[in-house]
């Protein structure tokens, strides 16, 4: 049972790699692949995410339940984080060209580099960022904005009503919810570089 927490983790690592060969086989094969397949990939890349993120919430939750805190799952928990995150990103980026994702993608995707390079720098020179209470939050929202966002580009694979009325509304939620994602990942990546500025002046 003190393995379970990793082996969600893991889990999660092979989830979002899935996610992004999914989506990434259903727009690049496109032209190869009969709709119900194509259709039948992006419901089944959807279904590897939220899987995936509800793992990011039970891994660390399983974890302090059965004090099974580990230095391996303190290393391989944010990379699979950033790995599903990186990973939804660049799959949704592939089902086609639009801006209101592209740019917000493209600063998360900046940010959450940033910052690894920042704490390998930090690192190497013997100094530890603790991570932020809006950062422990930060990756919650990404998913559930990423999830959003999904659930849009697959819009017809779950055979959703095709009204503008419906459609239209629930694209501005998720591009809203993009955005904020956004906000609060450079909010978090200026706390991490403050952090850093102070900690190496000491």
């Amino acid at each position: 049972m003190r393995r379970l927490p990793n082996i969600l983790t893991g889990l999660r690592l092979a989830l979002a790699l899935f996610t992004f060969f999914g989506l990434a086989s259903a727009a690049l094969l496109s032209d190869r692949l009969t709709p119900d397949t194509q259709f039948g990939l992006e419901r089944w890349a959807f279904v590897a995410f939220v899987v995936a993120a509800l793992t990011d919430f039970f891994d660390g939750w399983l974890a302090r339940r059965l004090d099974a805190t580990s230095l391996w799952g303190a290393i391989l928990d944010p990379i699979a984080d950033k790995v599903l995150v990186c990973g939804v990103i660049l799959g949704l980026l592939t089902l086609g060209p639009n801006a209101a994702v592209a740019i917000p993608a493209a600063l998360i995707l900046f940010r959450e580099f940033a910052v690894s390079a920042l704490r390998e720098v930090a690192a190497g020179k013997g100094v530890s960022l603790p991570v932020t209470l809006l950062a422990k939050w930060k990756t919650t929202l990404q998913l559930i904005a990423l999830g959003a966002e999904l659930l849009v580009a697959c819009w017809a694979a779950f055979s959703l009503p095709n009204d503008p009325s419906v459609q239209g509304p629930a694209t501005m939620a998720a591009h809203a919810l993009l955005w904020a994602a956004t906000l609060v990942t450079l909010v978090t990546g200026a706390q991490y570089w403050r952090q850093a500025r102070k900690a190496l002046a000491d």
